[in-house]
């Protein structure tokens, strides 16, 4: 199916001059169309709304709310949505960049409680092995999460590995470890089945997601989100990096004297070891 933008780009030249202004309008303000409804369009083009409804008509919508909802739909899906074209003018895009991500931060820190979050803290300081999963978009994330809990704590790995498959790696998993299962969207299927199986053998789980993944709350011990919002076509992980980070450090914090005289063991060895530049 055409996105909105190139479905305009194809009849543009049979539009009114009326409707070209809000086609024109459209494509230089694409990213933030979604936050509009067909008033502030048909104001901010400086047509009619009757205008605005006629176009949109002509695109194949009964309403102007079923192209928001179709954008949105793709949205949350992880579907990239912007068009090909120069978003940069002048600081526009950097502003609105910052104020965005701002916006992910203040948000997944105003809903994380306080409770859970210590019990997640103490489970892996505490666990036998901590497993951190992620697929596709998540294995960035729970790659960093695992590097910086492993200068706190020994028995962190990540799964799967190259190339293999996730059977083995789950078999053996028991009540005594933790999981850490960074699951954001576009996920692949395996992650239900996945963490069912997880719940079947009494596994403590913390999923982490995006607030629209609460249909998979149900089978993790622990649920944290961040939202992945972005100003353009590809979603965020900054808000992601920074849970993390907060949890990487709070385990430090938790048992402090066995992290501090890890992290001391670990530099001595990058000295022996001729593994990092010296300053």
């Amino acid at each position: 199916m055409q996105q909105l933008d190139e479905r305009l780009r194809a009849c543009y030249s049979q539009l009114s001059v009326q409707e070209q202004r809000v086609a024109a309008f459209i494509m230089d303000h694409f990213d933030d169309l979604i936050s509009y409804n067909s008033v502030e369009l048909a104001r901010l083009s400086g047509v009619s709304k009757a205008t605005v409804s006629r176009l949109f008509k002509r695109l194949g919508y009964d309403r102007y709310k079923e192209m928001r909802e179709e954008l949105r739909e793709l949205r949350q899906s992880g579907m990239p949505l912007a068009e090909n074209r120069d978003a940069v003018q002048g600081n526009t895009l950097l502003a609105r960049h910052y104020k965005q991500e701002m916006a992910n931060l203040t948000q997944w820190v105003n809903t994380l409680e306080a409770q859970p979050f210590a019990d997640v803290v103490s489970a892996l300081g505490s666990a036998r092995r901590v497993v951190i999963l992620g697929l596709r978009n998540s294995a960035p994330v729970a790659l960093h999460l695992r590097q910086q809990l492993l200068q706190s704590r020994g028995g962190v790995s990540l799964i799967p590995q190259p190339g293999q498959t996730l059977a083995e790696e789950v078999v053996d998993l028991a009540p005594e470890d933790c999981v850490v299962a960074v699951a954001f969207r576009r996920r692949p299927r395996v992650i239900r089945p996945l963490l069912a199986q997880l719940k079947k053998q009494n596994v403590p789980v913390l999923l982490i997601s995006e607030p629209q993944a609460s249909g998979l709350a149900g089978l993790a011990r622990w649920h944290f989100t961040t939202p992945l919002d972005s100003v353009s076509a590809f979603d965020s992980y900054s808000g992601a990096m920074s849970l993390v980070n907060l949890l990487a450090n709070a385990v430090l914090h938790s048992t402090l004297s066995e992290g501090r005289q890890r992290i001391h063991h670990i530099a001595a060895l990058y000295g022996d070891l001729e593994e990092l530049e010296q300053r």
